[in-house]
């Protein structure tokens, strides 16, 4: 097809060519122009003979392959196009369909809106890989680093629309033929351009059935994975009967994740959905004009919240961020892959070292745990790849796996799938998973995958053809496929190629490979410190996943209407509910708990569902400590704070360490109620370094943010310029860190509802030392604070501008003489301050209460604020059901009437509730807490195992305990509403006792 430009409006117009429409696709044009703003796009589907072509200027002189979609970048609606690609090969040469598979080499980015960039190649830049993101050229087109990823050989797509790619073969096999050549069948979690493909997915849904089989045959849609596709034709000898040989064909077929993708040192772990960093599932398929068969594999970091920064002093050390919190997403994320592909094996290939031994310690206990529940279907080997090595050598690898009893019994047990060519007949089925990882699921994770794969394949030949497992040729394939996939996955999450490839290709171990593999190492200590944080914004755009992206819609007025309409009508399928939040900063001078903090802690007679407490000075300044921080303090006051909380008088609730973090002496910390984190979410932390021009920690600040229910919150506690007169400077950290502390995907300070700010400011008082004392010993609050430095920037707009403070009703909370109540007595004499400060902006923040505590462990007191802050809860079946109600009123809209008032004056039943979701609860009664339930506990004995168990078939669909709802956090409206309407009402189970129901979404 090709692309042309139109003027008068501007207009983008992709044709078929001559070419195609002798091989017999329709004369057809998909037509682009610009909406009403940045994010909205006009797209017609027209006969070629109704498009003026004469007054067209032809944008590319090479044939367009297809379009990926539109995104929206720098106020700009771009058109992404793929025009130069390169056919691999026909994984399946059998099928009367061909399911040929096309590498992406060149996307080029055209603009609907402008002509800016008409001039300016947004591929220009491609043939030289060595690029830095970080500098980029003058003039450089904006999607210059999206089109550099998707043109980096490593996204494939399908070159018939008739076959789905992004899917495993067991899944096709189990569609209903009526729909399984249909392009909007796909599988959701591996097709990367879902997001800016969107509009036009959703565009082609409403067209007309004949008109869509049309827009499929001119395959104007390209749905594209990233990974690797490799394919081998080759000739096996055949039985004596006939003596011709048989052509097999090997394909290998990597599809990775998208949902938690990123780089190395950037993504890690998994999130609060259960999606795991660089998951990959890998297909194994052989075919012949017989049958073909399939074995599939998954790798994926380990599954739960932990970091590993890149450039570090000393190593680049594990932290597990929520230690406590992680149960629940680990639990949803294998419970994806169980309900996926049945029964899952976990492969733990990490060593014993401190770092390693750390993750592998916390994989095995939350696998433990979550075993209560999902029994049988998951278990784990852990299997010291780098100790076997030292031994025997990486041959000894493969020979200790296959005499691994756990090991080979789940190879016996979960078999492969196989189908009868010519009849599509299943044969038999694959029954579970093995799942892989190490540190950074590349290296030893695919060695291990090799081995796995081979296995199979040779339990297979077995039964077909025993002599075909002494083939040369079919093994020395096999190994460079893997090698080629080795190679290619760690291309994309680590820059370089996987180490052992050279093993893996030749089944030997060279000085040449040693070489390489050092080599390979140096690099990605460059790539992943220098570039990939870029790199990881880059495709953060591409995915949709960046704070302030809006993703592009094509015109639809009724669609549009019932948006909007939804937007003003929150409150009618949401509701509030209030929460207590404690917030606590101390300067501790470097000093280790000596105290009760119980006067700190609880202050009120109420027990707050989340403390957030920030710490300066946790740590003595000293140059050892800037250089790296000693987190030892942190978790000493962390373990203080914890039995404090377990132990205070009339305990109602217990509490877990969310998440911490720290900047040499800045730290911060957030607590909360057990039976809360499972609807806390996205919890993520930062930190920004402001001493010496944002160069040095030892000033600065650290910020947490989070989601609570559907409400954001932000919280940062900071150490800001010292020093009487430097009130400046302390303006200008304040300036830093409110435009410079930034969270992953684009969010900032300003992206969240609720900002909490919890600082050692250092603003001090514009007086005489003696005035001061005198005046903080009477109480004289308001004289003070007219001299106060902050106040006084607040009120200039220099610092902290839109944020809020309670009254100061309390003497100022620095310096005193450590152990005393007496303000500073040593020579320097300091003048008492109001240097530590609680400031907010919000909404739904209420600040009940605003003091100090008198503690004496320190040369600071520690002060406290409480807020009762509103909590919005979106109901999305509610949601769901007045969105179609809102549809369907719009769809049967008299000529005359008048849409707004008419939208307007919907309204839902009253009796209307959700199958699935009880009424909501109150202070006084609660859902969960009923006479056969108390506390919502359910006894052990009566857990309903059913629910996680699966037929050997995971796609059979007479499984009765299938939840009707996607398992993507995206479901539709209409998805929610059929399941609402659809669901039998029932008690769903819970498998381990908790003081507050689970979470229902």
């Amino acid at each position: 097809m090709y692309l042309y430009l139109g003027s008068h409006p501007r207009t983008l117009i992709l044709i078929t060519s001559p070419s195609e429409e002798r091989d017999g696709k329709p004369r057809k044009a998909l037509v682009f122009r610009a909406g009403v703003n940045s994010t909205q796009a006009v797209v017609e589907f027209l006969p070629k003979d109704e498009v003026d072509l004469l007054n067209v200027v032809r944008l590319t002189q090479r044939g367009v392959k297809g379009c990926l979609g539109m995104i929206s970048v720098e106020n700009e609606l771009f058109l992404a196009v793929v025009t130069s690609a390169a056919e691999v090969g026909n994984t399946r040469p059998s099928e009367t369909a061909p399911e040929a598979v096309a590498r992406i080499h060149e996307v080029a980015f055209y603009s609907v809106t402008s002509s800016l960039w008409d001039d300016i190649d947004a591929v220009s830049n491609v043939d030289t890989p060595d690029r830095d993101y970080n500098n980029p050229q003058a003039y450089e087109h904006p999607c210059a680093p999206l089109s550099k990823i998707i043109s980096s050989g490593t996204f494939y797509y399908a070159l018939d629309s008739s076959w789905d790619l992004s899917s495993r073969l067991t899944r096709r096999l189990a569609r209903d033929p009526k729909t399984s050549n249909d392009i909007g069948t796909f599988d959701e979690r591996f097709v990367w351009n879902e997001y800016i493909a969107r509009s036009l997915l959703d565009f082609r849904e409403r067209l007309d059935p004949l008109e869509r089989d049309d827009f499929d045959r001119c395959q104007f849609i390209i749905l594209t994975i990233q990974g690797y596709v490799g394919v081998f034709s080759m000739a096996l000898p055949a039985p004596p009967t006939n003596g011709s040989p048989t052509i097999a064909t090997l394909s290998l077929i990597s599809r990775l994740g998208w949902k938690r993708a990123g780089t190395r040192f950037n993504t890690r772990g998994l999130d609060d959905d259960g999606n795991c960093a660089n998951f990959v599932e890998t297909e194994t398929l052989f075919g012949t004009d017989q049958h073909c068969t399939s074995y599939v594999q998954a790798r994926g970091s380990v599954p739960v919240f932990w970091e590993q920064q890149g450039l570090q002093t000393f190593g680049q050390r594990i932290q597990i961020t929520r230690p406590h919190t992680s149960q629940p997403a680990f639990e949803r994320h294998f419970v994806h892959l169980t309900e996926e592909y049945g029964p899952t094996h976990a492969i733990n290939l990490l060593g014993t070292k401190e770092n390693e031994a750390i993750l592998s310690s916390a994989y095995d206990r939350h696998l433990r745990i979550a075993r209560a529940g999902l029994g049988d279907e998951l278990s784990i080997t852990h299997f010291d790849f780098h100790s076997q090595v030292r031994i025997g050598g990486h041959d000894s690898v493969m020979r200790e796996l296959r005499r691994m009893e756990a090991i080979t019994d789940h190879v016996d047990s979960f078999g492969f799938t196989m189908c009868d060519t010519s009849s599509h007949d299943l044969i038999t089925n694959q029954r579970g998973i093995f799942r892989t990882n190490c540190l950074d699921c590349l290296d030893r994770t695919n060695f291990v995958q090799d081995i796995l794969s081979r296995t199979t394949l040779e339990q297979y030949l077995l039964l077909v053809r025993r002599e075909w497992i002494h083939s040369n040729t079919l093994w020395l394939h096999h190994r460079e496929l893997w090698a080629e996939n080795g190679d290619a996955l760690s291309k994309i999450y680590a820059g370089t190629g996987a180490l052992n490839t050279s093993y893996t290709r030749s089944g030997k171990r060279t000085l040449a490979g040693v070489f390489s593999d050092a080599t390979k190492s140096v690099s990605r200590a460059y790539i992943n410190n220098f570039q990939d944080k870029a790199k990881q914004t880059a495709i953060d755009m591409f995915l949709g996943n960046m704070n302030s992206q809006r993703q592009v819609t094509i015109f639809d007025p009724i669609h549009d209407s019932v948006r909007a309409a939804l937007d003003k009508r929150l409150p009618e399928y949401s509701h509030n509910k209030r929460c207590v939040i404690f917030v606590g900063t101390w300067n501790l001078n470097g000093r280790a708990p000596s105290e009760s903090l119980i006067p700190w802690l609880f202050p009120r007679d109420c027990d707050p569902d989340m403390f957030v407490l920030g710490f300066q000075e946790i740590v003595p300044l000293t140059a050892q400590q800037i250089v790296q921080a000693d987190p030892e303090k942190r978790r000493i006051w962390e373990g203080k704070i914890l039995e404090t909380l377990d132990r205070r008088h009339q305990k109602k609730s217990d509490y877990v360490l969310l998440r911490s973090e720290q900047l040499v002496g800045t730290a911060l910390m957030v607590f909360v109620k057990s039976e809360l984190t499972a609807v806390i979410r996205n919890v993520e932390a930062t930190t920004r370094k402001t001493g010496l021009r944002g160069m040095s920690g030892n000033k600065g600040a650290a910020g947490i943010r989070l989601q609570y229910h559907d409400t954001t919150f932000c919280f940062i506690t900071a150490h800001l310029a010292a020093g009487h007169a430097n009130v400046e400077e302390r303006n200008m950290d304040y300036r830093t860190i409110e435009t410079g502390l930034h969270f992953l995907k684009g969010k900032t300070i300003s992206s969240h509802e609720n900002v909490i700010w919890l600082a050692d400011t250092n603003y001090r008082i514009d007086l005489e030392n003696e005035a001061v004392r005198t005046l903080a010993e009477s109480n004289s609050f308001d004289t003070l604070f007219a001299a106060d430095q902050l106040k006084q920037a607040m009120d200039a707009g220099i610092a902290f501008s839109g944020y809020e403070e309670g009254p100061l009703l309390f003497r100022p909370s620095y310096r005193y003489d450590l152990g005393t109540d007496n303000y500073d007595s040593s020579e320097k004499m300091r003048i008492p301050a109001w240097t530590d400060r609680i400031l907010y902006r919000g909404l739904q923040l209420d600040l009940s209460a605003y003091s100090r505590a008198e503690l004496k462990g320190s040369d600071h007191k520690p002060v406290f604020a409480v807020f009762r802050p509103s909590i919005r809860i979106i109901d999305p079946v509610k949601r769901a059901a007045l969105s179609r109600l809102l549809l369907d009123s719009v769809l049967h809209t008299e000529p005359g009437e008048k849409l707004d008032d008419k939208l307007a004056s919907m309204v839902l039943p009253e009796d209307f509730h959700s199958n699935e979701l009880p009424p909501p609860s109150s202070d006084e009664q609660t859902w969960w807490d009923t006479p056969d339930l108390p506390n919502g506990v359910l006894p052990i004995l009566s857990f309903n195992s059913h629910l996680y168990r699966h037929s050997k078939n995971p796609f059979e669909e007479d499984s009765s305990v299938d939840s009707p709802l996607s398992s993507s956090p995206s479901s539709s409206d209409e998805e929610l509403y059929s399941a609402a309407i659809m669901t039998p009402d029932r008690t769903t189970p819970v498998t381990r006792k908790h003081p507050s129901p689970p979470p229902i979404y």
